[in-house]
């Protein structure tokens, strides 16, 4: 009660810029219902319009790269999907209590047969009108039963994007510790120093030691390179 809603606000600006929209009690409490619900919309259309960024950033066609896997921010997305989700449970809130109270209007909550003194009072322009919130109303729980459904498949993705680029991770520390470890051997083999290594007083034992590191540490990435796992 202490909240200052947007329908509100566009509920007052409406009533402003017409104000017979309002000339009986009936057209006040179906203006703004009809305000709320068309506030509910706009909010179901942000929620789909930031899915299908988050869609398509998720989806990329360089997504399958490890270079793209790790930098992506999937955390970050994780919560806006997160947001997502926790604003389309409250939309969807919001409608099934504009349902009950639209059933209510009409006279047909819990399903029983509309009183004949309530449809009397109604006219039938109101009627009509409120007819129309209730087709509205259930379109949009619909709808918004489809943005729930993709919020689960794109947190499932999510979920399944983390996991490959965690992956990725682990890919690329063994892909390094493979690369430096034919080096790490060669070092290790020549810095034993046993008495009978003829190497040792060879005079380009030094250099030999360096290339043959060098070249142990570039050719497995350059496989590693072409098959595309770097």
């Amino acid at each position: 009660r202490y909240a200052d809603p947007t329908a509100f606000k566009l509920f007052c600006a409406r009533v402003d810029k017409t104000p017979k929209v309002i000339e009986h009690p009936h057209d006040a409490v179906l203006t703004f219902l009809e305000t709320v619900v068309d506030r509910v919309a706009d909010i179901l259309e942000e929620i789909g319009n930031g899915l299908d960024v988050l869609a398509g950033e998720l989806f990329a066609q360089d997504a399958t790269s490890t270079k793209v896997a790790v930098e992506k921010d999937l955390a970050a997305m994780l919560r806006q999907i997160g947001r997502s989700g926790d604003l389309a449970g409250r939309a969807r809130e919001s409608l099934l209590s504009l349902t009950r109270a639209a059933g209510f209007l009409s006279g047909e909550e819990n399903g029983e047969t509309p009183h004949q003194d309530r449809n009397e009072a109604l006219h039938r322009n109101e009627a009509l009108r409120l007819k129309t919130l209730q087709r509205d109303i259930k379109s949009l729980l619909e709808h918004d039963a489809y943005l729930l459904s993709q919020i689960q498949f794109l947190l499932d993705s999510n979920l399944g994007m983390i996991s490959i680029q965690q992956n990725a991770i682990i890919k690329i520390l063994s892909v390094a510790a493979v690369i430096f470890l034919p080096p790490t051997l060669v070092g290790s083999l020549y810095g034993m120093n046993f008495e009978h290594m003829p190497e040792l007083k060879w005079h380009l034992g030094y250099p030999m030691a360096i290339v043959m590191m060098v070249l142990s540490a570039v050719l497995p990435y350059w496989y590693f390179r072409r098959r595309g796992w770097l």
